[in-house]
């Protein structure tokens, strides 16, 4: 009979709040295993104290690396995995004894902990108890007694190892945050604070629960004296004060001379732009488009694109769903009336199949908004990339349709099909298939084949310029409908698309 794995969460350092069931088993247990730093001393054995029966087998899994340099021929990887390979196999040896083995971990077992690696790599071989634990962040918001997140408030939990405009991102996002993993990641957390606008009412809390432990606000803080054992809390309560603080002191004086200039240079008062973000990659964010955004205070858009642009210091984000296009727009014309920058963001070219129309829409409803001028910033279509990615499909004359009956009926669609399909142009397909829309790619391709060969190419693009990129070519009969969705855009081609002897397909600009 094998031993039995207990993994055992015991809190973030007072050991006054491990939990019952957590002292009762580590009193019975016939081993106790406990991770150690490099030369210091286990604070998880630290915690653990006298729960730990005199007669237990103690097994320190000591790191041969935390923060520092190795020498090992994998590097920091390499180091880590023989070690963990070495604690897999001193606890298999207690386990197929007969010997139950109870794992120390620190907070919660489960949450950033060392323990999961173990867990991963013992719990289809031998019986697993995970017992949670108090988590640090639990504590540091309770020595704060200032509410972490209210009510429909979000609360984001992220590592501060990640890059910092990624962090800059998702702290503008949420409301409440907890930021784990410091150490020498502080001064960069610190800057995607300050980026976010959430560093005001951000609090730095430096080993909850013990009798050392401190609160004190992020911006007051030397990076130098920072452990990785500290977090940082960011209470939703603290989510919107810059915005609001912002828009009761907004510099009138400034607002008044900026439509004093913009006046007498003959422009509307306000302004508000519309950006194409290109397909994918910020390589295709034309330089006008990054100029434009790094100018404004409000950016504007589905979530997906909202994401794509650069966090930055003043910069407010607002995102919605995917098929309110005309209640953004009209939310930010409302901004630009008041006098703010204002940019709507859309994927792709914003002029096809994107948000331009929708603000023109939205602007024709309400005189208020005459005062608004439009500018639409071009972008990197969807179709230019699909179609440069395959070679030259679109050299000769082309059109384009999307296939969604959102907005318009599918009669229409049909007799817009069947018109280019007679007229042998070069067909972009957007918007092909969707989770709850599968029938009309496939009418689409039955249409098609009324009039065009069954030999005819088509280009599939799915997610091109990003790490998913993938493209297919094959012909109008081999096409497989069931493998189309939102990711695609079909290139259709004409009867004289052909592909040359390195796969690369091409229409030529003239017509026999």
């Amino acid at each position: 009979m094998s031993g039995q794995l207990f993994v055992v969460g015991i809190g973030p350092g007072d050991p006054e709040l491990i939990t019952l069931k957590a002292a009762r088993i580590i009193g019975a247990a016939d081993v106790v295993a406990f991770h150690a730093g490099v030369r210091k001393r286990s604070h998880a054995r630290r915690i653990a104290g006298d729960l730990v029966p005199d007669g237990a087998i103690e097994e320190e899994l000591r790191y041969p690396v935390t923060t520092g340099t190795t020498d090992h021929p994998g590097g920091y990887v390499g180091a880590l995995a023989d070690f963990y390979d070495e604690c897999e196999a001193r606890v298999t040896g207690h386990l197929e004894a007969g010997r139950d083995v109870v794992l120390l971990a620190e907070g919660d077992p489960l949450f950033y902990g060392s323990s999961m690696y173990l867990v991963d790599r013992l719990r289809d071989r031998f019986p697993t108890e995970v017992v949670p634990g108090v988590p640090a962040f639990a504590a540091a918001t309770a020595g704060l007694a200032q509410p972490l997140v209210r009510q429909t408030d979000v609360l984001t939990v992220l590592p501060g190892t990640l890059p910092e405009p990624e962090l800059a991102r998702r702290l503008a996002d949420t409301e409440g945050a907890i930021i784990m993993k410091l150490g020498r990641t502080f001064p960069a957390v610190r800057s995607a604070l300050a980026q976010a606008g959430r560093l005001e009412g951000a609090m730095y809390v430096e080993r909850a629960s013990m009798p050392e432990a401190q609160w004190r606000p992020v911006a007051e803080i030397d990076p130098a004296s920072v452990p990785y054992f500290s977090l940082i809390v960011v209470p939703g309560d603290t989510a919107g004060n810059q915005t609001t603080e912002r828009l009761r002191t907004q510099d009138r004086l400034g607002l008044e001379a900026r439509c004093a200039r913009t006046s007498a240079s003959g422009d509307a008062p306000h302004e508000l732009l519309v950006v194409g973000l290109g397909p994918g990659p910020s390589a295709w964010l034309t330089p006008e488009a990054a100029e434009a955004l790094a100018g404004v205070d409000h950016v504007v858009g589905y979530a997906p694109y909202v994401s794509r642009v650069p966090q930055r210091a003043g910069l407010q984000r607002h995102a919605s769903g995917n098929t309110v296009e005309v209640d953004r727009a009209r939310f930010a014309l409302d901004l630009a009336l008041r006098g703010e920058r204002v940019a709507v963001v859309s994927g792709g070219d914003a002029g096809v199949f994107g948000m331009a129309s929708a603000v023109y829409e939205a602007a024709a409803s309400d005189e208020r908004y005459d005062a608004v001028a439009v500018t639409v910033l071009p972008g990197l279509s969807a179709i230019q990339a699909v179609a440069a990615r395959a070679g030259a499909p679109i050299g000769a004359d082309f059109a384009v349709v999307s296939l969604s009956d959102r907005l318009k009926p599918w009669p229409v669609i049909e007799r817009r099909l069947r018109a280019i399909a007679e007229a042998d142009l070069v067909l972009g397909i957007y918007n092909p298939a969707s989770r709850s829309r599968r029938d009309q790619v496939v009418a689409a391709q039955k249409l098609l084949l009324e009039h065009r060969s069954p030999d005819t190419v088509v280009v599939v693009g799915r997610d091109v310029g990003r790490e998913e990129e993938s493209l297919e070519v094959t012909t109008l009969a081999g096409l497989d409908a069931a493998t189309i969705d939102m990711k695609c855009l079909l290139l259709v081609g004409a009867s004289s698309t052909r592909v040359a002897p390195g796969g690369a397909v091409w229409t030529p600009r003239w017509v026999e």
